[in-house]
Formats: structure tokens, C-alpha cells, sequence
């Protein structure tokens, strides 16, 4: 052998690597195109280390509760030495997407980031494989589609799980060829269209309240969903559960199926049935009358409450206008108390995966990182369409110096602002004013108040975005067109609303012996 291999393989036995550069090149392994974090010493090597490897970095401001992640982690782990670090990561990605999805943790000690290690002690894991596809036991699939035939008011609740399996096709045929009434849950709009007739959201408590059978496609019976009790569901009500976590299966109410699998896979079993032995429920039943009732008169009050000429305006009135302009294939993100409940129910959703919100445990401060990571990846991939961030003005002050890192990166963000100057309700300038006259704002104020009038639009001029401070339709509607034409910068609309307002009455009727 030539002297100069020898020489060569020398070298190559001598070459050190740095653990930064170790976790970047595991990550590109594992496809990660994407990072988002704070750097810092020593995260700042990490970062450096993969942008030289062609993976996008985005540097966000704020940083929430980092060793509290792991409580809450599919999986958790510290790598023993640099040596391990792709395995770990190959372990915490397919961690993340197998099964439920979920967010993985990796406690990398500070010192591994900066020791060198031999190049040749590195042997990176490959890619992971897809996750696999489970069906549900065909005995079950039979049973759950026997049930739904000899249901007299059945209701499917569709939920985000549905949305991460892909499942839009699938159950929109299932919706559409059985004539079955729907609700999305938050992140589950958008699977089957929110104008789709079968939908009946604007009925939704009168549908829970009143179902014998309902069918949970990827929706877990939790708060957002009321534990599936009474009062808010027949106490004899059957439930059908469709999901892809065993250990979801049976939580606080006992299924009278249950489905364990992909949720398109089992959804495509259960069509298979009902093409065997083909069934439509009747479109005319009492249960669809009652139904669409219901929708028409919800339907009118809302559109009452958003027609109302009072100044300043109420919720409805926002979301009317806004709902006119939102074109249909943008994201919407949303964040805060009212702003998101009402929000939800009168912003509308066409296609899956393009809602973002505070989801299963509401958590406050998730928006702008969501509608950020949203439109990282529209820019690359979509250019034009647009993220419409839907905020609280107690929401937005969680995260709001995010607004630097839009601005940063430039990124098509229009940022929705409501503000009644709280948390939940808040007064306006002269009652605050008012107040201050009984003692000081620490003992006076009400806990849920926020300063009156705050110009939350300057936040974002300040780094070179536009601003806008809107208190009439009129003004909401010219601003909002203004954004949406402009791609060229991101944008916040400040929204000044009635600081008492708040959501309409709920319709809900106490179950008693002569309506069960």
C-alpha cells in the first residue's frame, strides 16, 4: 500500500468531531429540517454546527419551563456518552411518531457539546422507518358498525388524532355516504369542511346532550369534551372509540367498542362494512330535524350579535369580519379564553391540519411559536399563504416579544389582537381611571384587569412591522385587506372591543327522567 494511504488513513484515525457537530449530523439523519430554540452557551455550537449542514434554524425569544419538559415526555433520556447521541436521537424521533405523537425530551450534558471525540467511535443510526399501520380487530369493526346501524340519534366527534393519521378522505366518505351528523374538536376542524352540511357545530351541546351513540374518532373524553358524563350526555349513551393509544382506550367512560389502530385504517374497515351491507341514516329523521333546528336558531343569534352597530364591538362582530376575508387555505392559529372559544366556533375551517390552538391542557403562550413553525414551513413550501394568528390580549403578553423573531425572519404572520383589556372581562380607560381613585391599583383592581387602551400594534412597528389600532368594522375590514395584500411584511392588528363582552348563552337543558 502506497505510503500516502497509509498517511491518509493516519490522518483519519487522528480526526476529531465535536459533540455539536455529532447531534447536528444525527438530526440530519433523522430528516429534521427544522430547529427552533434559544442559544446560549453552549447551544449556540448546536446551532452553528447545523446550519452548516443545510438544516434552518430559528432563534425564538422566549423559553418556557425546560426541565419540566420531561414530565410530560413520551420519552426522556440523557445519552451516556457523545458516542450514544444518535442513537438517543434515532430513539426520540421514532419515539415522537409512532404511536400517538407526542414531544420527546433529550438532557444532553453541556460538556458533550464541546468535547472532541475520535470520528471513527461515531457511527450514526439510520433514518427511522414510517410508523406502521395498525388495524382494528375485525370483530370489533363488525360490532362498532353494527351499533352505528341501530343508533336513533348518532353523532361523530372527529378529533386531532384523525388529523394526524390522514384520515380526511376516508372519513369524509364515511360522513357523506351513512348521512351522519359531525363535530370537529378544535384541532380536529378542517377534516371534513366546517360548511359541510353534516356538520353541526352551531348545535353542539344539543347534540352531545341528546347522541345515543357517538362515535370518537381520535377525540379523548377530556374537559374540552366533558369527560363524556351526565349531565352533559345520555347517561346510557354508547360510546365507539377509535384510536391509536391502548392506554386511551376506556378513560373515564367504559366503551361499548372499542378500536385500537390507525384511525384511516379503521375507518376504511368500517366503510368496507357498510359497503357490504350498504346503510344511510335518514336524512329526514326526527334527530336531524331537531339538529338543524337548533343550527338555524344559533345561527341566527350569532349573526344578530355580530350585526350589532355598538361601539366598541363585541366578539362576533370581530370574527364576522374577519371570517369575510380569511382566505381558505390559510392556517389559523389561536390562543386566549373567549377570543378562542368564540373564535372557533365562528372562524371556519376547509381544510385538515390548518387550525392550531391552546389544545388538551390550554396551554397560554403557544400561538406565536405555533404560527411561527407554521409559516417557516408555508414560506418554504407555499409561498403566498398566509398564518393568521388569532390572540388574547392576556394571550398575547405570554409570548409577545416572539414579534422580534417574525419580524426577524420576516415571516407572513398576521397577528389578530383582541382586546377588552383582561383576562376574560377588563374595564375600559374611564372606570379604570375611576377605580384608582379607592387605592392603589394592587389592592383595587380586579386580578383579571389589564391596563385599558394598551397599544399592543406597537410592539410589532418597533421591529419594523405594520401596526394597525382598529376600534369600528369599518377600520377592522380596511386593515385586515391591507395585510392580506402586503406579503412583503408581517402585520398586528390591534382590536379594541366592548371590555364586558363575552359569549352567548350557552343552551343547555338538565337531563330529567322525562328527557332521558
Amino acid at each position: 500500500m502506497p505510503e500516502s494511504d497509509f498517511a491518509e488513513r493516519g490522518d483519519r484515525s487522528e480526526e476529531e468531531v465535536s459533540g455539536a457537530k455529532v447531534i447536528a449530523q444525527a438530526l440530519k439523519t433523522q430528516n429534521v429540517e427544522y430547529i427552533f430554540g434559544i442559544v446560549g452557551i453552549p447551544v449556540t455550537e448546536i446551532a452553528v454546527a447545523a446550519q452548516e449542514l443545510g438544516i434552518r434554524y430559528i432563534g425564538m425569544r422566549n423559553e418556557q419551563a425546560v426541565e419540566a419538559c420531561r414530565l410530560y415526555s413520551k420519552f426522556s433520556a440523557r445519552p451516556s456518552s457523545v458516542e450514544t447521541i444518535p442513537s438517543v436521537i434515532e430513539k426520540a424521533v421514532r419515539s415522537s411518531i409512532y404511536g400517538r405523537p407526542g414531544a420527546c425530551y433529550i438532557d444532553i450534558p453541556a460538556d458533550f457539546v464541546t468535547l472532541q471525540v475520535n470520528v471513527n467511535s461515531i457511527k450514526y443510526t439510520e433514518c427511522c422507518l414510517p410508523p406502521p399501520i395498525c388495524m382494528g380487530e375485525t370483530s370489533a369493526v363488525c360490532k362498532a358498525a353494527s351499533v352505528i346501524r341501530n343508533a336513533k340519534q348518532p353523532l361523530l366527534i372527529i378529533g386531532k388524532g384523525a388529523a394526524y393519521a390522514h384520515a380526511e378522505e376516508s372519513i369524509r366518505k364515511l360522513v357523506e355516504q351513512c348521512k351522519l351528523p359531525f363535530l370537529p374538536t378544535p384541532m380536529g376542524k378542517g377534516i371534513v369542511p366546517d360548511n359541510h352540511p353534516c356538520c353541526v357545530s352551531a348545535a353542539r351541546s344539543r347534540a352531545l346532550q341528546f347522541a345515543d351513540v357517538i362515535v370518537l374518532f381520535g377525540a379523548r373524553l377530556n374537559w374540552i369534551l366533558h369527560f363524556g358524563l351526565p349531565p352533559r350526555y345520555q347517561p346510557n349513551v354508547k360510546f365507539i372509540q377509535v384510536d391509536i393509544c391502548a392506554e386511551e382506550l376506556g378513560n373515564n367512560v367504559r366503551p361499548a367498542v372499542t378500536l385500537l389502530g390507525d384511525i384511516n385504517a379503521v375507518t376504511k374497515q368500517l366503510l368496507e362494512q357498510f359497503n357490504k351491507t350498504p346503510w344511510q341514516y335518514p336524512p329526514e329523521s326526527k334527530w336531524w330535524k331537531t339538529l338543524r333546528e337548533k343550527m338555524k336558531s344559533n345561527e341566527a343569534l350569532s349573526k344578530e350579535l355580530a350585526s350589532q352597530k355598538s361601539l366598541p364591538m363585541n366578539y362576533y362582530t370581530v370574527f364576522y369580519h374577519v371570517q369575510e376575508q380569511l382566505p381558505r387555505d390559510c392556517f389559523v392559529v389561536s390562543e386566549g379564553a373567549n377570543t378562542m372559544d368564540i373564535g372557533r366556533t365562528v372562524l371556519q375551517n376547509y381544510l385538515p391540519r390548518h387550525r392550531l390552538d391552546a389544545g388538551t391542557f390550554g396551554t397560554m403562550g403557544v400561538g406565536l411559536g405555533f404560527a411561527i413553525a407554521a409559516a417557516v414551513v408555508a414560506k418554504d413550501r407555499n409561498p403566498g399563504q398566509r398564518v393568521i394568528c388569532v390572540e388574547g390580549d392576556s394571550a398575547f403578553g405570554f409570548s409577545g416579544m416572539e414579534v422580534e423573531t417574525i419580524c426577524r425572519y420576516n415571516l407572513p404572520i398576521i397577528l389578530l389582537v383582541v382586546n377588552n383589556n383582561g383576562i376574560y372581562q377588563g374595564f375600559d380607560a374611564d372606570t379604570w381611571k375611576e377605580m384608582l381613585k379607592f387605592g392603589d391599583v394592587t389592592t383595587v383592581a380586579p386580578p383579571v384587569c389589564l391596563l385599558p387602551n394598551s397599544h399592543y400594534e406597537q410592539v410589532m412597528t418597533a421591529f419594523g412591522g405594520k401596526g394597525y389600532f382598529v376600534q369600528t368594522p369599518e377600520e377592522l375590514q380596511k386593515s385586515l385587506r391591507q395585510c392580506l395584500a402586503d406579503t412583503t411584511k408581517p402585520s398586528l392588528i390591534n382590536i379594541m372591543i366592548e371590555p364586558q363582552a363575552t359569549r352567548k348563552a350557552q343552551d343547555f337543558h338538565w337531563l330529567t327522567r322525562s328527557n332521558m
